[in-house]
């Protein structure tokens, strides 16, 4: 596991990181969200030596990380860092070369990585004539090769379609599966909200939030809740305890003052017709990050 405990960073007197701690457990896709100049990039910069801390620890499995462990880390940066000229193949081969892989194991690792995330016809490429989507999967495709058990992923579904999105929310999925703790950012809260199972927020360079996503999502929740009925829900608007938000004959959307009221509406709604489904309504990401940065 790997562990960041009340790590700082200054530049100066301006603080842009203040006692940040959570975890990045295996088996387990970490979304880490947050604003413009929130921390994301200088936190995983520290995570991976490139930048120092002032203070705190980074560890892995309890140890402090060594120069070894990070080199041994998958990294996306998301200031690409491929050679233009080089070809598409031959660049992830070199690459894992330089993780001590023979050049045949590492032909046959990067060629199958490369057809996993849909370039297997782009192999004789040059990067630089790739589109941006394109060099984008290559560029996870890099920090892919060498099978790390840790991948840090600055924004790695920037600039992708929807359909490269799945083919790389996909790859993730599948190597968290085997194991790996993966620490991604991303400003699309839709596909972190979807593909994550632990979430972390951070804001003018404090955690705001860190947890399980549906923990989270728990502890956000309001007292909301949706009735589908084949009666007419119009009596809810007399309700005591209860604003209805939105109404369409059989159906409402609405906010109770009590979990008991909630109950008794249910009650109510059973005798008045038949319910075809009563639950309540979980935030989403989106309304929670709204919520914990004001």
């Amino acid at each position: 596991m790997l562990s960041l405990n009340g790590i700082t960073k200054s530049y100066g007197t301006h603080r842009v990181l203040d006692d940040i701690t959570f975890d990045v457990r295996p088996g387990r896709l970490t979304g880490f969200v947050g604003g413009n100049g929130a921390g994301k990039t200088t936190t995983m910069r520290i995570v991976l030596g490139v930048l120092s801390k002032d203070g705190g620890e980074v560890t892995l499995d309890g140890v402090p990380l060594s120069a070894s462990d990070r080199r041994s880390f998958g990294y996306m940066p998301e200031e690409r860092g491929l050679y233009p000229k080089m070809k598409v193949l031959e660049q992830i081969v070199y690459l894992a070369r330089l993780h001590g892989y023979s050049k045949t194991d590492a032909t046959g690792r990067a060629t199958a990585l490369l057809e996993e995330l849909g370039l297997g016809e782009r192999l004789g490429d040059n990067i630089e004539t790739l589109s941006l989507g394109n060099q984008q999967r290559a560029q996870i495709a890099a920090a892919l090769v060498h099978e790390p058990q840790v991948l840090i992923l600055d924004e790695p579904f920037s600039g992708l379609d929807p359909l490269a999105v799945e083919i790389v929310a996909g790859v993730l999925q599948e190597r968290a599966a085997a194991g790996a703790a993966i620490l991604f950012s991303s400003h699309q809260l839709d596909v972190v909200e979807r593909l994550c199972d632990d979430l972390v927020i951070i804001a003018g360079g404090t955690i705001r939030a860190a947890g399980a996503r549906d923990a989270l999502r728990e502890q956000h929740s309001t007292r909301r809740y949706e009735l589908v009925s084949s009666g007419d829900a119009g009596w809810l608007r007399e309700e005591p305890g209860v604003e209805v938000l939105d109404f369409d004959g059989g159906y409402a959307l609405f906010d109770v003052d009590t979990a008991e009221r909630a109950q008794q509406i249910l009650r109510r709604a059973v005798a008045v017709g038949d319910v075809a489904s009563f639950a309540p309504q979980h935030p989403t990401l989106a309304q929670i990050f709204k919520e914990v940065i004001q």
